[in-house]
């Protein structure tokens, strides 16, 4: 399980916690939670994005 699912799944279960007690502080911190697992896992994915983008450009050179 990749960092950004841990903290959107830790996040999902501070929002609950915080919705069912009446805790507001905690269920922001479980949205916020939740948004930074989103921002990790776009990250993670222009990264891999990134090295594709470079693994072709290399097949194009050794193409020439």
């Amino acid at each position: 399980m990749s960092d950004g699912a841990m903290d959107k799944l830790k996040g999902k279960g501070k929002e609950a916690v915080g919705k069912l007690t009446g805790d507001h502080r905690k269920e922001a911190e479980g949205k916020t939670d939740q948004a930074k697992g989103g921002a990790k896992d776009t990250a993670d994915g222009l990264g891999d994005r990134a090295k594709g983008v470079k693994d072709s450009l290399r097949r194009d050179d050794d193409a020439r």
